[in-house]
């Protein structure tokens, strides 16, 4: 397996700060795997209260449009810049739809690629759709997600990762999808938190995955780390800056019904506060 055909989100605000960031990283990511890259940007309708719908002139809601597909077309044309700088293969695709078909949009354009980059969500995001694209990303594409921090970084320097395991479904499939990763990595270290991480061998907690890991021709530490009266996304968190790890590789958790989404703790609280990518799998 090798990441040949990579979709990012990209902000509809060409160069804005965390947009460019992730831009970057996505064009760094494909180059290091010589990957094909597609950029995804969202012309989003124009959205109005009910209960003043008949108040807006028409006019200024096709002006609101206009602006909207004229900013994703600057945006497409400096990714398009970037990405031949770069002497990447690559493609961008403007898509004018509403919020609440941006999510599905993104999942359709992720079921033909390897791996998906969407921004972290932001505080006050400007950008309101942006958790329901991480969710889409992970519930809905079928294929993994990498989740890039809105504070950086610009480039996919991914010398050291962190794969965490708690022997569930999602953990397993998420190691399985970051062995192109994986394998360019410099370290890799399965980490464990608290006691209760089941071994299909009955031996320690996280060595399984350790000798599969190994058979990939990866050399690979475990790690048990204590919680310390803290929740386990935070201490997953505090072990990776511990660490200095450029990566963390988790499972992702949660459900999606209704357009109603919860993510489940861990992983809620990753989204919150992480500082390095994280690729996730569901």
């Amino acid at each position: 397996m090798a990441f040949k055909d990579i979709l990012v989100h990209l902000d509809s605000e060409a160069g804005s700060g965390a947009g460019g960031r992730r831009q970057a990283f996505a064009i760094s990511l494909a180059a290091a795997h010589n990957a094909h890259l597609t950029g995804l940007i969202f012309a989003l309708e124009p959205t109005i209260p009910p209960m003043i719908m008949g108040e807006v002139p028409g006019s200024l809601l096709e002006s609101q449009r206009t602006r909207a597909i004229e900013a994703a077309q600057e945006a497409a044309d400096a990714f398009t810049e970037a990405a031949n700088r770069a002497g990447i293969q690559s493609e961008v695709r403007v898509v004018n739809c509403t919020e609440a078909a941006a999510g599905p949009t993104l999942a359709m354009h992720g079921h033909t690629s390897d791996l998906i980059l969407v921004g972290q969500p932001e505080p006050d995001d400007v950008l309101a759709i942006r958790e329901l694209l991480v969710e889409a990303a992970l519930f809905e594409s079928g294929r993994a997600t990498l989740v890039v921090p809105y504070i950086g970084p610009g480039e996919a320097k991914l010398d050291r990762v962190m794969v965490a395991w708690d022997g569930r479904r999602q953990a397993s499939r998420a190691a399985n999808e970051a062995m192109p990763i994986l394998r360019a990595a410099e370290s890799v270290s399965v980490v464990i938190v608290g006691d209760n991480v089941p071994s299909a061998h009955g031996g320690e907690p996280g060595a399984d995955l350790a000798l599969h890991l190994a058979r990939h021709g990866l050399s690979v530490d475990v790690k048990r780390v204590g919680s310390a009266g803290i929740d386990v996304g935070n201490a997953l968190l505090s072990h990776a800056a511990d660490s200095e790890a450029d990566l963390l590789v988790m499972g992702g958790y949660g459900h999606s019904r209704f357009r109603q989404f919860m993510f489940g703790g861990t992983t809620n609280s990753i989204l919150d506060s992480m500082t390095i990518p994280v690729l996730m799998a569901h």
